[in-house]
């Protein structure tokens, strides 16, 4: 009963039911992210400056994309597949995270908001091309226009995870969130442990 009226409204109302199910996905990526991280409170203003970025950028924009490019690439043929994936992961991609990056920074109010897309940045498209392709690829084949744009949110709950994680205590790379999710108290001692060593490096560097 549950899937016939998600799917009855996602028909009706494709925009909003899309926008609003990505948004909710991409924010509790971040919930799951502080639950993982076993934070003694969950920061809920963190919560919702991701929900912000997701709902008024991250999910319009995928949803108006992804009809852009099956008006111009239409079909499910390799070719038209391919052209699509090639788009996505050179244009979209590349996007959304320095909006991610940034928007977040910006909503926290930070002195420069390019710091975390500076150092971050490359490391999460690099690692987000072992893991969007594939999705993009079952998502182009097998969802209907209308579905794509939530499709997309699920598999971005898992994402934002890794956005939250890379973005508050990671470096952007697969190699470190993985071990996060194997040991999370000891990755996290670690990375700020580093983060430290680079800000004392970075002082006696200006002085």
């Amino acid at each position: 009963m549950r899937k016939v009226v998600l799917k009855e409204a996602a028909k009706r109302f494709p925009w909003l039911a899309n926008v609003t199910l990505y948004g909710c996905l991409f924010a509790g990526g971040d919930l799951a992210h502080q639950l993982i991280a076993h934070r003694e409170r969950i920061d809920w203003k963190h919560t919702r400056n991701v929900a912000i970025v997701a709902i008024t950028f991250q999910g319009n924009f995928n949803y108006f994309w992804l009809r852009a490019l099956e008006k111009r690439f239409p079909g499910k043929s390799a070719g038209m597949v391919f052209r699509k994936l090639l788009l996505d992961q050179s244009f979209a991609s590349p996007l959304a995270t320095s909006v991610f990056y940034t928007g977040v920074s910006f909503l926290e109010g930070k002195e420069d908001i390019l710091e975390d897309w500076r150092e971050k940045f490359f490391n999460t498209w690099r690692t987000g091309l072992m893991y969007w392709p594939f999705m993009q690829f079952l998502n182009f084949v097998l969802m209907p226009l209308h579905m794509r744009t939530a499709f997309m949110g699920c598999c971005a709950f898992l994402w934002a995870s890794f956005l939250c994680f890379s973005r508050q205590d990671g470096d952007g790379t697969a190699t470190v969130a993985l071990a996060f999710i194997m040991d999370p108290r000891k990755t996290l001692e670690e990375m700020r442990e580093a983060r430290l060593a680079r800000k004392r490096h970075k002082i006696q560097r200006e002085n």
